[in-house]
């Protein structure tokens, strides 16, 4: 690391890394049906390296903890994270254990289905958070998920002294340790929907939110995909709506991914702005990304993201 990074605040990301197998069909298939699809990429994702992206990708001083496979696909992730100039010092080959991946169908409208077989995240452990112990604690901003040992990410947000970040996906009920360490808890509909026993949409969000906040998080996000997001907070609790630009996707994967890295990134890069507008150019960030096909590759980087049809992207 060199002395200018040392002094840029630090985001770290605790969490998983994963080969994307992606394929493109008109439609998503029926339970036992097959499809001819249209085309087949190899690319790289896994929640919390997709999130670590798109906060290097806007300039973020990005520090990635994590677990890789001793496959090929393992030392070829090191080094793609590398590239992007992510810190990988803590991100550990596991022997005799296959990298993540993640098979993915992705239809024309968008949408898309995803299986994740976790492999090395699986390893993520108490003790590599032993291991990145100072790091971790004196991080700026700590990013986690819910694709690697939960105990592990619980065991990190108790350490750190900075903001928590922590985006409760794959949904799941039992996390309720966690909340309390939350200084801002992110989630889709879905996820907000198996937290709080409701069926949760734009309509009752509010009533949501209220529940979420509840359980001792700061501040609550529910991400509305092309609606926006909802937010509210312990210290103003009443919910705010922030809108997105209307745009017809193309691919959906990692959007929710593109949206944490860039609220993280943007948390240190902008603090004198409101939260409402660093929400919203984390929404505009999320919106990007869904018009190109691809994970990571199509977060867009501090060099261009600067379309002018984005309201908020220029803070």
């Amino acid at each position: 690391m060199n002395r200018e990074s040392e002094l840029l605040p630090k985001i770290v990301v605790l969490g998983s890394c994963s080969v994307d197998f992606t394929t493109y069909a008109p439609r998503l298939p029926k339970p036992g049906e097959t499809l001819i699809g249209t085309k087949f990429i190899t690319s790289y994702g896994g929640k919390g390296a997709n999130q670590c992206v798109a906060a290097a990708k806007l300039g973020g001083n990005t520090f990635m903890i994590c677990r890789l496979g001793d496959d090929p696909w393992g030392d070829q992730y090191k080094q793609h994270l590398k590239d992007l100039g992510v810190d990988v010092t803590n991100a550990h080959i596991t022997p005799n254990i296959t990298t993540g991946i993640a098979q993915i169908s992705v239809a024309e409208s968008g949408e898309n289905q995803i299986v994740i077989v976790p492999g090395s995240n699986g390893h993520l452990s108490k003790l590599d958070v032993e291991k990145s112990a100072d790091l971790i604690t004196n991080a700026d901003v700590l990013i986690g998920q819910l694709e690697t040992p939960f105990e592990t990410t619980l065991e990190a947000f108790k350490l750190n002294k900075g903001i928590k970040i922590l985006n409760a996906a794959p949904a799941r009920k039992d996390i309720e340790e966690i909340l309390p360490y939350c200084s801002i808890l992110c989630v889709n509909e879905s996820e907000a929907s198996i937290l709080t026993n409701l069926d949760v949409d734009i309509s009752n969000a509010t009533i949501a939110l209220m529940k979420l906040l509840e359980t001792g998080c700061e501040i609550v996000i529910i991400t509305l995909g092309e609606k926006g997001a909802v937010y509210s907070s312990k210290h103003e609790p009443t919910p705010i709506h922030v809108l997105c630009n209307p745009v017809t996707p193309i691919d959906t994967t990692g959007a929710g991914d593109a949206f944490v890295g860039a609220l993280a990134t943007f948390l240190m890069t902008q603090k004198n702005y409101p939260m409402h507008q660093i929400i919203g150019a984390a929404c505009d960030v999320a919106t990007i990304s869904v018009t190109k096909e691809g994970t990571q590759t199509s977060y867009p980087t501090k060099f261009n993201a600067s379309d002018k049809e984005y309201k908020y992207l220029y803070l």
